[in-house]
């Protein structure tokens, strides 16, 4: 059995009308374990949010899913390179040629993709 991808979520949210509750939890579905990161306070997928805001160290993340939009992601630059995840996946509405670029000089591969997609398809 291969080892599943350890996924940071960049914008979860306890809020089930949102894509990134929906990643969690197909995420947790599918057996890949996550740390959802939020400023919001709550749980996802019976996981607590943890507060991005105290840009915590994580440790083998293999990929990072992002739910933030653009214009509020360059706050964050820093810390998701930080992370260094083998993979950034671009949600749709997120994509951002500046942090693909960083994610290219950090040999981050940057993927603009569905994470539920991904999952159903069996390309994750």
């Amino acid at each position: 059995m291969t080892e599943k991808k350890k996924t940071a979520i960049i914008g979860a949210t306890p809020n089930p009308s949102r894509y990134a509750y929906l990643a969690a939890h197909m995420l947790t579905e599918y057996g890949h374990p996550i740390v959802p990161l939020s400023i919001k306070r709550g749980a996802v997928a019976n996981v607590a949010l943890v507060d991005l805001r105290e840009k915590p160290p994580l440790n083998n993340i293999n990929t990072v899913t992002l739910y933030l939009s653009p214009a509020r992601q360059a706050e964050w630059y820093d810390y998701l390179l930080s992370l260094q995840p083998q993979r950034l996946i671009f949600n749709p509405g997120t994509e951002n040629p500046e942090l693909q670029q960083l994610c290219h000089d950090h040999d981050i591969k940057p993927i603009n993709a569905c994470t539920l997609v991904m999952l159903r398809s069996g390309t994750y």
